[in-house]
């Protein structure tokens, strides 16, 4: 309880300095921070596949990317700006009302006045995994194939990019059809 409590704590800490500070640097190390503190979370709760893709994507990768973008493209001069913005107070009372009104609707729920809790089923990684390499192969090569492609930097036309993005979209919607996940459809 005390661990879930200094995530919590840590959590919203990072993402009302990223909402509330001026400089845009502050800004992107708070939002990590945030999102440190929700993969923490994560995997608290035993959900390791979220807690690292959280870790890898938004930690390694988007936030990484705000920081470097940021650093990239950003004038020389110092800020002549205070730390917080002028209009905090109207950003909390807004901040307040969304909240009350989200409780409200949350308690109000028939979903939080359930007696009985059903048996959640037990996923891991590894599961995932097995999954993924086993029944799901042939959609994973699928979706691994198109994106490949529709990222390729080979592409020099802007006709030739709206054709293999059409390509991508189709193999995407193709692999989410349910009819597509059995071999049954590939036989003669």
């Amino acid at each position: 309880m005390i661990a879930f409590a200094i995530l919590a704590l840590l959590t919203v800490v990072g993402a009302i300095a990223a909402m509330s500070l001026r400089n845009l640097v502050h800004c992107a190390l708070a939002l990590t921070l945030a999102f440190a503190g929700l993969a923490a979370l994560y995997l608290q709760l035993d959900a390791q596949f979220v807690g690292f893709a959280q870790i890898l994507i938004y930690i390694g990768a988007v936030a990484i990317l705000i920081v470097f973008a940021i650093l990239l493209t950003r004038g020389s001069e110092p800020p002549q700006q205070s730390i917080l913005s002028p209009s905090w107070l109207g950003g909390i009372a807004v901040a307040v009302i969304v909240f009350g009104v989200l409780a409200a609707m949350i308690l109000r729920s028939s979903v939080t006045h359930r007696r009985e809790i059903a048996a959640s089923a037990q996923a891991s990684v590894g599961l995932l995994g097995e999954q993924l390499m086993t029944k799901y192969l042939l959609p994973l090569e699928v979706m691994g194939l198109l994106l490949t492609q529709g990222s390729s930097k080979r592409q020099v036309s802007t006709e030739k990019r709206h054709v293999s993005f059409g390509i991508c979209c189709l193999g995407f919607l193709w692999c989410l059809d349910p009819g597509c996940w059995s071999f049954e459809a590939f036989r003669l």
